[in-house]
């Protein structure tokens, strides 16, 4: 990926998660940062992000990943690098850097998080993305 891409800030998700669509949909980076970009780790399978996140080694089942500056942060890290950048405006924003600025608080609800979209990809009768293994 060129450096002009480095200042982009990527939000790659699961778009059969409602948890995770709502999260990629409602999330709003700070203008002063730079551009916000979603990929959804479903269809946008040859996506170059996508690709950089599966030669990494990222299992998108264990948590979405943010890609920023040319650095990777999956799960918690990601909740935490999220709220820490986010806009303060909108209350899906306001909640998320509240709650996950804090580092145990995000490392504590993000499993539950994962859990709940495990959840909710099996009641709506969808497999796992298993992005590592295609």
């Amino acid at each position: 990926m060129s450096d002009q891409n480095k200042d982009i800030f990527y939000f790659v998700y699961d778009g059969q998660c409602p948890i995770c669509q709502i999260g990629a949909g409602s999330y709003k980076l700070r203008e002063d940062l730079g551009a916000y970009e979603t990929i959804d780790a479903r269809h946008q399978h040859d996506h170059p992000i996508l690709q950089e996140v599966n030669q990494a080694g990222y299992d998108l089942d264990q948590g979405m990943v943010i890609k920023y500056k040319n650095l990777f942060y999956q799960g918690e890290e990601a909740l935490m690098i999220m709220a820490q950048f986010g806009s303060k405006q909108g209350i899906f924003n306001l909640f998320n850097n509240t709650l996950f600025k804090s580092a145990k608080l995000a490392k504590f609800c993000y499993p539950f998080m994962r859990g709940g979209r495990n959840i909710l990809l099996k009641i709506k009768g969808v497999k796992q993305i298993n992005n590592l293994n295609k």
